[in-house]
Formats: C-alpha cells, sequence, structure tokens
C-alpha cells in the first residue's frame, strides 16, 4: 500500500491543472512503501521533488530534481550509511542505476537485459536499501533538474554548471543543503557515480572534505570515465583497450580455439600483461618500430581480438574501437556489435565501412528506461508535472580543462584514514573499459601506499552491468561488502607505523 502527501515551498504548484511548465524550486512529494530485500521485509519511505542550488547572494539559480529513499523504523540513524547516487554523460539522469540497479525498483527487462513489454518496474530483491538510505541526483538540464531565472528573466551562465569543475563545486554545496536537511551529518557516506559519474565523484571526495568539510567512507566508481586518459595521447588508451577486445572476441566465439576453450578469467590477465609490456611500447615507436616486431605484435594482437593481421597492420597496431565494433562479426553474421555493451547486436544498411551506424545497446536501453521511469515518478512516486524528463540533457558544451580530480582523489585518501574506494566493470563495456579503469587507479596512486584501500570488481556484461540479472545480483552484493568493508567499525581515523 502506498501513501502519500505534499509538501510545496515554492510559487509554482504539481498538480494536474497546472498550465505551467516551470518546475518548482523546492518541492517535496513524501510517499511510503513496502518491498523485499533479501528475503526481508523493508518498509520505506520515498521523498522526490527539488531542492534549489543557490549563488554567493542566497539567491536560488537551479532546481534539482532527487528521489530520496530513507528506511523506516531505524533507530540508530547515527550509523545508518547514506549513499549520494549520480549518473554521467555528462548530461545523463540519474535513471539508470535508480530503476535498475541499486534502488527499490528495477525495470521489467529479461534476464540478459533486453526490454519485455509492457514497461515498467518491478520490486528490486537485490536493492541495497536493506543497509543504506540512498538519493539520487540529478544535475542540471537532467531529469526534471533546470536553471532557474532571475527577477529579470535571465538565466544563470551556462558556465556555473557545464564544466568538470563547476560540476563538482555547485553538487557538493547542493550535498551540503541536502545533508543539513535531511539531519544526516552523523551518518556514514559514500557517493557513487556511473561512467562521466566516475570522473565526478572523485573530483566530489575532495571537494566535499576541502570545501564542505564533509568527509566520507567510501567512492564507488561504476564504470568510470577518465578524461586524463583520454588525454593520454594514443600509444596509451589504444593499448588499453586490447583486453575488452579479447573479451568481446571470447563471447562471440571469435578467438583461437586455444583461447576459445578456456574461461574469460582465464584469458584475460594473459591479455593484459601483453597489453601494458608489449603492445604499449610497441604503440610508442610509431614509424621507428621495426618490421619485424611490428609484425610481431600485429599477429599477436589479432590472435587476441579475433581481427586479421592485416587489419591490425593497417591500423598502424591501433585498431580504432569503432572500427571493432564494426568488423568483428563482419565476415560471420554481418552485424554490429555494441559500443557501451558489446553483447548487443546491430543491424547496419551496409556491411562495408569503419564504424557502425548506430549503438545498438542504446536504442534497447532507451526502449526500456525512458517509458519506466516516466511511469514511476507519475504513478508510484506521485510527482506530476508536464516539463518532459530528459534522459540526455543540454550540457554542452561541457569545459574539461584543469582536469585534477585523479589528484583530487588521492588527496582526499590521504587526509582520511577511513575513505575506500570501490570500481565496477563490465568486460564488455567498449566505451569505458575495465583496463582502462584498472589503469586510471594505478594512475590515482603512484606510489602503490594506498594499494590496499582499492577494491576492483569485474563482471560479465557491460557498461551497466547490473542489467544481467546476475550482476545485478552479485555487484548490489559487493556493494554491501564494501560498505561494511568501509565502516569505521568504532576505531579512530589515523595511521599508525605498522
Amino acid at each position: 500500500m502506498k501513501h502519500y502527501y505534499t509538501i510545496l515551498f515554492s510559487l509554482f504548484t504539481i498538480c494536474g491543472i497546472s498550465q505551467s511548465v516551470k518546475i518548482p524550486t523546492d518541492t517535496m512529494v513524501v510517499t511510503t512503501h513496502t518491498t523485499t530485500i533479501k528475503n526481508k521485509s523493508i518498509s520505506y519511505t520515498a521523498t522526490t521533488g527539488t531542492q534549489p542550488v543557490w549563488d554567493k547572494k542566497g539567491n536560488p539559480i537551479a532546481a534539482l530534481y532527487y528521489t530520496y529513499y530513507e528506511r523506516n523504523n531505524v533507530k540508530d540513524k547515527a550509523n545508518r550509511p547514506l549513499v549520494i547516487s549520480f549518473n554521467g554523460g555528462p548530461g545523463a539522469a540519474s535513471v539508470w542505476m535508480h530503476i535498475a540497479y541499486t534502488g527499490p525498483k528495477v525495470l521489467n527487462i529479461d534476464d540478459e537485459g533486453y526490454p519485455v513489454q509492457p514497461y515498467g518496474v518491478k520490486d528490486n530483491p537485490n536493492s541495497i536499501l536493506d543497509i543504506a538510505d540512498i538519493v539520487y541526483v540529478n544535475p542540471v538540464n537532467t531529469g526534471y533538474s533546470r536553471m532557474i531565472a532571475d527577477k529579470e528573466g535571465k538565466l544563470p551562465e551556462r558556465d556555473t554548471f557545464f564544466g568538470i569543475n563547476a560540476d563538482i563545486k555547485y553538487l557538493a554545496a547542493w550535498i551540503n543543503t541536502f545533508v543539513t536537511r535531511k539531519n544526516r551529518w552523523e551518518s556514514p557516506k559514500y557517493i557513487i557515480g556511473e561512467s562521466y559519474g566516475g570522473t565526478r565523484v572523485m573530483g566530489l571526495a575532495n571537494e566535499l572534505q576541502s570545501k564542505q568539510w564533509m568527509y566520507l567512507n567510501g567512492v564507488i566508481m561504476v564504470s568510470p570515465a577518465d578524461y586524463q586518459l583520454y588525454s593520454t595521447g594514443q600509444p596509451i588508451y589504444s593499448a588499453l583497450n586490447l583486453p575488452y577486445f579479447a573479451a568481446t572476441a571470447w563471447y562471440h566465439n571469435m578467438l583461437p580455439a586455444a583461447l576459445q576453450q578456456k574461461d574469460l578469467l582465464d584469458v584475460l590477465p594473459e591479455v593484459e600483461n601483453y597489453a601494458i609490456n608489449t603492445l604499449m611500447p610497441a604503440i610508442a615507436k610509431g614509424g621507428f618500430i621495426s618490421e619485424t616486431e611490428k609484425q610481431n605484435v600485429a599477429k599477436q594482437v589479432a590472435y587476441y581480438s579475433g581481427l586479421t593481421e592485416k587489419e591490425v597492420l593497417q591500423s598502424n597496431l591501433e585498431v580504432p574501437t569503432k572500427y571493432f565494433w564494426k568488423s568483428l562479426l563482419r565476415d560471420k553474421t554481418g552485424q554490429t556489435i555494441g559500443r557501451l555493451d558489446s553483447r548487443y547486436l546491430g543491424i547496419d544498411k551496409t556491411e562495408t565501412g569503419v564504424s557502425p551506424d548506430y549503438n545498438a545497446e542504446i536504442s534497447s536501453w532507451s526502449h526500456s528506461f525512458t517509458p519506466a521511469i516516466n511511469y514511476y515518478i507519475r504513478e508510484e512516486l506521485n510527482f506530476k508535472t508536464d516539463l518532459k524528463y530528459n534522459m540526455f540533457g543540454d550540457v554542452h558544451p561541457w569545459d574539461r580543462s584543469d582536469n585534477n580530480v585523479r589528484e583530487g582523489l588521492r588527496r582526499a585518501l590521504v587526509q582520511n584514514p577511513y575513505l575506500k574506494v570501490l570500481v565496477q566493470s563490465g568486460y564488455y563495456d567498449g566505451a569505458t573499459t575495465y583496463f582502462a579503469a584498472k589503469y586510471t587507479i594505478g594512475q590515482v596512486d603512484p606510489s602503490g601506499k594506498l594499494k590496499d584501500r582499492f577494491t576492483i570488481k569485474g563482471y560479465r556484461s557491460g557498461h551497466m552491468m547490473y542489467l544481467r540479472k546476475d550482476d545485478l545480483i552479485s555487484a548490489n552484493d559487493d556493494i554491501r561488502e564494501f560498505i561494511k568493508d568501509a565502516s569505521s567499525n568504532g576505531k579512530a581515523a589515523k595511521y599508525t607505523k605498522e
């Protein structure tokens, strides 16, 4: 049974007869629910609505739409973890993890993640709501979040929100307001970000601690995108793609028999070693590589990728991912494979070409997520508005300058002995590959002295690994274990000589 009440703090209203499509600056709709998680009945309250972003003068310049799930009948709130969740893009709404991963509802999809009609949501028996409260935050122009015009009708400058550092700054301030309003300062706090959200939460860890004086227990990065890695130059970035190529070729039965007959997890360490120790330095030599070495490397890359030696040589050892998605199955089925999840198949106009016509996985995901979130917010959370829910919002151009989030995360870690990091990646993600995530973590802490503060988990799926039922279960359990491991358990936050 569901009960609800509405609290409004703005001049605008949300109602069936409203003719305005402006989002309220400050409003809440509260409903109560029950569900079953890990075979236990859970009663919880869902609060959805908007909370302002303030400028330096205390005026609202944006309203961020959020959904907050809080377990009922918890006596000890001080020890109840709070998880603050973001998706990525930049420009993606916080819908993906909300109704497909950690929240109390998941999409109506099959066990591998494909759409099933009728569209909608169902209870999520694997949600982490049993052990932590969760708030899903939509940055400006995503979901129902929007900028707020001043008294003259002028909107804020776009660079206030749309850039790596601007995004981190205003979201940290917003989190401070949220935590204060909800009286969660005592609670252990965790931030989780998917894709570009990985960049976001790396930066937020430092910003929250250094500017908001809010110390965290954990940072969780799901299929993280590291823009510092993308701008390092091709020898590094290109070589890091090889383990992903091998995983995907293995999935589609395109590897030589000697590799194909092995389990995936027995294949990948060998490929990772080759990528770092042989392929990366070979690519770095450019045109000065010897012909013998070039031929040997091309042969081995072909062996691990399912492509031909000729294709590898024609790419000068640096096979573009777009070409891989187009070419891997060209002579087998003529189909393309997905970018964010290469288990997905597509059909192009022609089999020739160097890149797919479209991303097969995005089409599938939009197919199932869009109707589900619109139905769920209106009919189950009772938030009524005619405003369009932006699955992907207008946030570009995005300022990527002065990107120091890796160093920000390192500083947050060394300044907070409680803080730990969990990285979750799918082996078949061709956009933010699992091995690139491993590489990023190594660069965050080049000293190696913080190595025991990082946990890296891989899954037999893609960018949104939780769409596959088996990985939905294991990935949520991994977060549960991480939250438990990152709890203070009454110990002092300090370094020792041991």
